[in-house]
């Protein structure tokens, strides 16, 4: 509590929000990297790069066989992983799509998928075209209305995924209270979470009654947009004996040079998604009240739909922003082509800001009708807010803002 205290003197930012998770830092820096499992002793886990392990005799190793089965410094990132989740076990894949997939492969031909309408358009696009094709029954509900997960819920369905907030349209979905529904429903219906805009810093999932958590730690996770990578983190050690099977013999793992980025990276994370909250607080509060924007959807402004289901279940908020943009097409694409500081680019949770196109770039593959529905429009527009000078983050938006309507529109104009 004291911990969580200091940081609302200091900023007021954290003030409402749960409280900060205890020792996170200290576990970030030390967990699966005791210099004592080195010959060496080397306080920094080295990068073991080497495909094969000898063996003292047929059979009989030192726990290392073969690379993709297991790596030394694989190894060290998921202990880490695993300890700021509050988890038992995680795993460690190639890419956040190669965690979706594995995990799909816990099902079989009939089985059915209950996933939040809101998604990563990855997601979206491998339930949909790949999962579905491959006689996986693939349904989609609203699970911020838990009425509308329930009626979702079949006797068939064997895994449900949430995403929490969602891309791009920053919905927040209760995790308990969706965890206990389906649990109630059927106790085997493994409920997974999303955790990639939040990362275990703000938020953690199995605390909140999810089976499994799930990152594409290629973004916060990592934080400096140089590795793609997913991680899965669980309690449940039958699940995880499944799952490590499935990673072994389906093979998405990733390298042990992505591993020692992506275990470097977690070690300023507390660091970073503190100035990302701070960044991103004055970025949504800075568009919400300029007449040039139709909307700002940012999870820690009180104006946001689930602001109190974000402050109970989060110690923090990430410097993610989804906003509409007054005008049409043409206004989105003169903003976005006229920031400077601010990179035109997919991905986010690095160190740098960048903006994106949702309905053209990410979400491109999600069916028209339904990008419709989700209200991903031609003037939504999808920001990650890095770890710039706040200042200079504002003075960007302005300009570009000032590009996209060259004439200062008065007020009364902009509502007509």
């Amino acid at each position: 509590m004291e911990h969580a205290n200091k940081r609302d003197t200091q900023n007021g930012l954290f003030a409402g929000f749960r409280t900060a998770f205890k020792s996170f830092a200290t576990d970030a820096i030390h967990v699966g990297q005791e210099p004592e499992q080195w010959k060496s002793m080397a306080v920094v886990p080295p990068i073991s790069l080497s495909t094969t392990f000898k063996q003292y005799s047929p059979g009989d190793h030192a726990g290392f066989e073969y690379s993709r089965s297991g790596n030394p410094t694989r190894n060290c990132l998921e202990k880490a992983v695993a300890a700021l989740d509050g988890a038992k076990y995680s795993l460690a894949f190639a890419s956040g799509l190669a965690t979706t997939v594995t995990v799909t492969h816990l099902l079989k031909s009939g089985d059915g998928i209950v996933c939040m309408d809101d998604v990563y358009g990855g997601t979206n696009r491998y339930f949909r075209r790949i999962a579905a094709g491959l006689g996986v029954d693939v349904s989609f509900a609203d699970c911020t209305k838990p009425e509308l997960l329930k009626a979702a819920l079949k006797p068939n369905t064997k895994l449900v995924w949430i995403e929490t907030p969602t891309n791009p349209t920053m919905k927040v979905v209760d995790i308990k209270a969706c965890s206990d529904l389906v649990h109630e429903h059927n106790k085997d219906i493994v409920v997974v979470v999303d955790n990639t805009f939040m990362s275990a810093y703000f938020q953690r999932p199995l605390a909140l009654g999810a089976d499994i958590c799930m990152y594409s730690a290629t973004k916060y996770m990592n934080g400096h947009s140089d590795v793609v990578m997913g991680m899965l983190s669980l309690n449940n050690e039958g699940l995880c004996e499944r799952l490590r099977f499935l990673q072994n013999a389906l093979g998405g793992v990733p390298s042990p040079f992505d591993c020692f980025l992506c275990n470097r990276g977690l070690k300023t994370l507390h660091l970073r998604m503190e100035q990302h909250f701070k960044n991103g607080m004055a970025a949504a509060k800075f568009l919400e009240a300029d007449p040039r924007v139709e909307r700002v959807i940012f999870p820690g402004l009180p104006s946001h739909p689930q602001y109190d289901i974000m402050k109970r279940q989060c110690t923090g908020c990430p410097g993610m922003i989804a906003f509409y943009i007054k005008g049409k097409l043409e206004n989105a694409k003169a903003f976005l082509c006229n920031l400077k500081l601010f990179a035109v680019a997919e991905s986010l949770g690095g160190y740098e800001s960048l903006a994106e196109h949702p309905a053209i770039m990410t979400h491109a593959s999600v069916p028209e009708n339904e990008r419709t529905i989700l209200g991903i429009t031609d003037t939504l527009i999808r920001l990650s807010v890095g770890l710039e000078d706040e200042a200079d983050i504002i003075e960007d938006l302005d300009q570009a803002l000032n590009a996209a309507h060259p004439k200062r529109l008065k007020m009364s104009d902009l509502k007509n």
